[in-house]
């Protein structure tokens, strides 16, 4: 018998043959997940967003971890010096885990933050790194690491206290990428 999910894809792959490129919009009408957050457009991009076809299927796919999301920052009593690998953390791209629930050096996809609006004007592509841990984070919990300052959280603020659909992208070598080298 076919779950729901599988007959899902098979009507993806027919609607979407391979190859061609997904609208963020089309991916997010039909995922029924990101469809019960009332303010999942605040903060996007008003343009199309289009979908590798890796985003694509991470975004059809069931994600490996619901996880419950905080945030922190550099400076004012936030994170200072490096993550736990010894890498500088990178603003938008690293993130904390129990390692015990999310090793560290995974590559994660987080479908709710596809297609946001930073404030340097780019685009976040999804992919976070898991290069850091922390004392307060047991279980099912991830903190995103805005940047330097308060200021650097209100991209991401919708998102904190809040259960984020997270799904293994592989896992990754070295210090999470820079924004200018991380084309995943």
């Amino acid at each position: 018998m076919f779950s729901t999910l599988a007959a899902f894809a098979m009507l993806w792959a027919t609607a979407f043959p391979a190859g061609d490129p997904i609208s963020y919009e089309a991916a997010v009408a039909a995922d029924p997940v990101v469809m019960e957050s009332s303010d999942a457009t605040r903060g996007s991009s008003a343009e199309p967003i289009f979908l590798t076809d890796e985003q694509a299927a991470l975004m059809a796919r069931e994600p490996d971890w619901n996880a419950h999301a905080s945030l922190y920052h550099a400076g004012g009593g936030g994170a200072t010096g490096n993550d736990s690998l010894g890498c500088r953390p990178v603003a938008m791209r690293t993130l904390a885990t129990d390692p015990r629930v999310i090793p560290r050096r995974t590559r994660l996809f987080i479908r709710e933050t596809v297609g946001l609006r930073l404030p340097d004007g780019t685009v976040h592509d999804g992919y976070w790194y898991a290069s850091d841990t922390g004392g307060a984070i047991r279980g099912q919990r991830v903190d995103l690491y805005t940047g330097h300052g308060r200021g650097s959280m209100q991209p991401v603020m919708r998102f904190n206290q809040r259960r984020l659909t997270i799904t293994n992208a592989g896992r990754f070598d070295g210090c999470p990428p820079a924004w200018n080298s991380a084309s995943n």
